[in-house]
């Protein structure tokens, strides 16, 4: 089994949900960002969500453009982000961890390059977030060749027809979106539809459903659960964290560790 499927499996004997933190990857550099990251593993992340610094990311709003900025202005590429997976897989050799990026990032290497390299630094999974899933044939077989499990998001307005598919290609987790719009901590509304979702995700055998998008409280991590989801991620509320301590390391780790031992909390019954 892949750590992904060997977490699910281990959480639901334990009856926990998942608690899946995200940050971009050498924000605000290489040696803060592995000690950011150790934060997050030592109170009680579940898995881990990383993002490489891009010059135009999707998805993400302000909070997250700003880390991807900060990162590159630090000269922090690809190069420096696999050195950085490297050295979390050496000292984690269990921890689940899964990439979103953007698909400059992947094809420009070209997909055999850059999912050999993943495989390489211990990479688990990978969501490509401009990646439509009517295209997912152009990436998925490669991906699974280099032992990499592909991951797709299920939009709030996808239909059974989307939702069949998405199930049917993604593994390791299904990624659900709870609203339309970009990343955000203070956006925390969600679509009404998300029951729908996750009970015809669930009928089509998906991967284990995490809920993601405007993740910031405790009483969120729950309701996701109540929904029906294994998990959630959390990733702005996250950055926003580093963000406002850029000149404070220790004050930066005491405030992650309350926030993600809340967080994980929220996941047991």
């Amino acid at each position: 089994m892949s750590r992904f499927d060997t977490l699910f499996q281990s959480l639901k004997a334990k009856n926990e949900g998942a608690f899946v933190p995200f940050v971009t990857l050498c924000d605000p550099d290489f040696d803060r960002s592995f000690e950011i990251i150790e934060t997050l593993i030592a109170n009680g992340a579940d898995a881990l969500e990383l993002g490489f610094p891009f010059s135009d990311p999707l998805l993400d709003g302000p909070v997250i453009q700003a880390a991807n900025k900060r990162a590159l202005d630090g000269g922090f590429s690809t190069d420096s982000c696999f050195a950085l997976i490297e050295k979390i897989r050496t000292k984690y050799p269990e921890m689940p961890i899964g990439l979103l990026l953007c698909a400059n990032l992947v094809f420009v290497p070209t997909q055999e390059a850059f999912f050999k390299r993943c495989q390489n630094a211990g990479v688990d999974a990978v969501l490509i977030a401009d990646l439509p899933i009517l295209a997912a044939e152009e990436f998925v077989p490669t991906a699974k060749a280099q032992g990499i499990q592909p991951v797709f998001i299920c939009p709030p307005n996808a239909d059974e027809a989307t939702i069949s598919r998405i199930a049917n290609l993604t593994e390791g987790y299904t990624y659900l979106v709870s609203r339309a719009g970009v990343t955000s901590a203070e956006n925390q509304s969600h679509a009404g539809n998300l029951d729908t979702l996750v009970e015809s995700l669930k009928r089509s055998n998906s991967a284990p459903i995490l809920q993601g998008f405007g993740i910031a409280k405790p009483e969120q991590v729950k309701e996701a659960l109540v929904l029906g989801c294994e998990g959630a991620i959390s990733g702005s509320a996250i950055v926003k964290i580093i963000e406002r301590n850029l000149d404070n390391q220790t004050n930066l780790i005491r405030e992650l560790s309350a926030f993600v031992s809340e967080m994980k909390a929220a996941t047991r019954s």
